[in-house]
């Protein structure tokens, strides 16, 4: 220590340029004493880091050292340390000073600056203090004992000059006390005292005074990972570390975004700075690891911190929404175009031969298809969650059922007017009616079961998509969804069946091509709606949803109504009782 100090003391004080590193003292070195103050260079050690023997303030410690006198006292080696910390000489012990000053020794050891003498207990002498109790204990062991006689012989008396060593161990080995500074002394397993180590910052002031602060500690009988503990911000760095502190040598430190990966079989201050995985941040230098964003946030960019995640549902204000509002609400002045000529055409034969009461019900149920749409854009709520998916059910199975019961109605028709044919009792509005009202409740009564024991309920998508959370609707049992769009399939099927057998009647006074026309539109749309749905996420699989609806609605109102349409409204010609009845087997309503 002598030597660097010397090195040290030539660059500060002669070169003027002080070696300003950040020093880390072991436990064998005193950075802090010295034989004279003017050999310590504060410059050099300010913001040293040492290692020291552990010690605590013992009670009456500083009140004995303030009562010392060099001529009263018999500790070893006083006369010769008063001499040189006070530079003062003592003529009887035949010790001189440069000062020829004498010693009165009633100089306090209070006035002398830290780095000659500090008041507090170091680490050795708080060593030595703990081996005089623990001997202390022993020994009183060993006298209370009642197997003192067995040890010795049952004539001899006890003498602390005649106790040996090998004859204290036992007794040494089961010492455990409190000493007066509070702290627990005793032996492990291997015979040690386990204390550890002080982690001591030394702040030195120009003046060459210094103040010792413990910043840390090493304990080996701390649980795992606090063994070794360092207050990093209590820490005073040399001036010229202000801003940046000591790397280590092997790599630059880890930024935020990343994490310490140690190398293997290399030193502890050698890692990889590898990347956080998707979803994980670090905001820290030197990260030992990774963390999870919560759920309702995810990485930025950087990795570095988390976000909120933005709420993503099919809104009315953006791009798709609006398309998709704008369509549907054509769609539906449509229908009520058509509804409305209907009506005002409601006598006339064109619209008499397609069974006014199923026309009125189909164009109806056409319309709510299309308002059904608009439960599916906005913010899923527990209101549209419920009756999204069965309303959408039950009015699209009314729509099919009224298909159905027009194109039976059709062929019931054509077969009563042959001679004989006992057909002609099931050709009325009777049949169709009930057609319509059975296959709709089916239906119905299938959504009652799905609300009754699984309903659909809003959920919050978190995981899909990174940055998002997807607002949707859970069908709470995709069974009953399935089911529900397999009974409506089946209709359309059993429909485009009915249509296609039906085809090739005369098409003056039926419309079984065009119901051919618009089943087979209607099937294509919904076969190809599965596997679509299926694999699309968040609002998109809304809109394929909407899609299907609109289309597959569409379809039935242009193949079926928008012919007639043209007839009623352009050629008001052909609309006559004459135009249906020039081919025979024409059968009015």
């Amino acid at each position: 220590m002598e030597g660097l100090r010397m090195v040290l003391t030539v660059y500060e004080d002669v070169e003027i340029n002080p070696v300003e590193k950040v020093w880390i003292i072991t436990a064998q070195w005193d950075c802090a004493s010295v034989l004279h103050s003017g050999a310590f260079t504060p410059k050099s050690f300010n913001g040293t880091l040492s290692f020291s023997l552990h010690a605590n303030d013992v009670a009456e410690y500083e009140e004995f050292l303030e009562t010392l006198n060099p001529t009263q006292s018999r500790l070893y080696f006083i006369h010769h340390f008063w001499s040189s910390a006070f530079m003062c000489s003592f003529p009887l012990y035949n010790i001189y000073s440069p000062t020829s000053q004498d010693c009165t020794g009633e100089e306090k050891l209070r006035s002398l600056p830290g780095i000659v003498f500090e008041m507090a207990m170091s680490g050795q002498s708080y060593s030595i203090y703990n081996a005089v109790y623990a001997v202390a204990h022993a020994l009183h062991a060993m006298f209370s004992s009642r197997s003192k006689q067995k040890a010795i012989g049952d004539e001899a008396t006890w003498n602390l000059l005649n106790v040996h060593p090998w004859q204290l161990h036992s007794f040494l080995k089961q010492v455990h006390f409190n000493n007066s500074a509070g702290e627990e002394i005793f032996f492990d397993k291997n015979g040690e005292l386990a204390t550890g180590y002080d982690i001591i910052n030394t702040i030195a002031f120009p003046n060459k005074s210094i103040h010792r602060v413990r910043v840390g500690m090493m304990d080996p009988q701390a649980s795992e990972g606090k063994k070794f503990t360092i207050n990093g911000r209590a820490v005073v760095w040399n001036h010229k570390f202000n801003q940046i502190l000591p790397k280590s040598k092997c790599v630059e430190s880890c930024q935020p975004g990343h994490s310490r990966i140690m190398r293997q079989e290399e030193q502890i201050c050698c890692y990889d700075c590898p990347r956080c995985s998707e979803g994980m941040i670090s905001n820290l230098i030197d990260a030992d690891h990774c963390n999870k964003c919560p759920e309702d946030q995810h990485p930025n960019k950087n990795q570095d911190q988390c976000i909120k995640k933005h709420i993503s549902y099919l809104s009315y204000g953006e791009t798709l929404g609006i398309i998709i509002f704008s369509s549907a609400l054509l769609l539906t002045l449509i229908t009520l175009g058509i509804i409305w000529i209907f009506f005002q055409h409601k006598n006339t034969p064109i619209v008499k031969a397609n069974n006014w009461n199923i026309t009125c019900t189909l164009l109806n149920s056409l319309l709510l298809c299309f308002l059904c749409s608009f439960l599916f854009i906005g913010q899923p709520g527990k209101v549209t969650c419920l009756l999204r998916q069965t309303i959408f059910g039950i009015i699209f199975s009314l729509a099919v059922s009224c298909v159905l019961a027009k194109t039976i109605t059709v062929i019931l028709a054509f077969m009563a007017t042959k001679p004989g044919n006992r057909m002609r009792k099931w050709v009325g509005k009777r049949l169709a009616m009930s057609v319509i009202i059975l296959c709709t409740l089916i239906q119905t009564s299938i959504c009652a079961v799905w609300l009754a024991t699984s309903p659909p309920f809003p959920d919050f998508d978190m995981h899909s998509q990174t940055g998002q959370i997807i607002v949707t609707c859970n069908e709470g049992s995709d069974l009953m969804f399935y089911t529900v769009l397999g009974y409506m399939g089946l209709l359309a099927i059993i429909s485009f069946m009915v249509a296609f057998f039906a085809r090739k009647l005369p098409d003056t006074f039926n419309e079984s091509k065009l119901i051919t026309f618009s089943m087979l539109m209607f099937c294509s749309v919904w076969f190809s709606f599965v596997p679509t749905y299926l694999s699309t996420k968040g609002k998109y699989m809304v809109a394929v949803e909407i899609f299907s609806i609109l289309a597959s609605s569409a379809g039935l109102v242009g193949y079926i109504f928008l012919p007639k349409c043209y007839i009623i409204v352009l050629r008001p010609e052909l609309n006559t009782r004459d135009q249906l009845v020039k081919k025979k087997n024409m059968v009015p309503d």
